[in-house]
């Protein structure tokens, strides 16, 4: 359990942070720019819910369990595998948190008809919510995917799949607060021209 007394400490003040195993990284660097995108994206996720709480009971509590997941997959991100035996077995998102977030997104897919053009963030404050969240969420995955890339770096395979997922459930949700699809505001190609 996270014990914390004091929010501030001092030892970032040289622009640099902690990883879960003990590690310092300056906080521009790509596993705590990372690991913060996904806490960014949570944050949206919790405005989100301000709209989801009493209209979708089902969903927000769906929310809220990927909420929670989000900050494993932080932690997740926080102490890279390095090979190296640590002190305590580190957080790791793992496939059946996968398998829950496809379970929910295939249940809320269910209800909604088959779109017919790409859908503009909008229809209701609910779901202009989501597809921010989502957006965010699918610059996580850009940043984890970037640094599975680098060499000596790792990131999990279930953590990219579960931030994969993360983003087309806000899709299917964002659609869901819109009436199951009714009020999304469909792209209409050169439109404006």
């Amino acid at each position: 359990m996270v014990k914390l007394n004091k929010i501030y400490t001092r030892t970032g003040d040289d622009g640099t942070t902690g990883l879960g195993s003990g590690e310092r990284r300056l906080k521009h660097d790509l596993r705590v720019e990372a690991y913060g995108t996904v806490d960014e994206a949570n944050s949206c996720i919790g405005l989100a819910r301000l709209h989801t709480e009493k209209d979708f009971p089902e969903l927000d509590a769906m929310l809220m369990r990927i909420q929670n997941d989000l900050f494993d997959l932080g932690a997740d991100l926080a102490t890279p595998d390095t090979g190296q035996t640590l002190p305590y077995e580190p957080l790791r998102i793992i496939d059946t948190q996968v398998s829950r977030i496809e379970a929910d997104i295939d249940q809320l897919n269910a209800n909604l008809a088959p779109l017919r053009s790409f859908v503009l963030p909008g229809g209701s404050p609910a779901s202009a919510a989501l597809h921010l969240a989502r957006t965010v969420a699918r610059r996580a995955e850009r940043h984890m995917v970037e640094l599975a890339q680098k060499p000596d770096e790792s990131v999990t395979p279930a953590a990219l799949k579960y931030i994969n997922r993360v983003s087309d459930f806000l899709f299917v949700a964002a659609r869901v607060v819109n009436d199951n699809g009714a009020r999304d505001v469909l792209w209409v190609p050169g439109h404006n021209r």
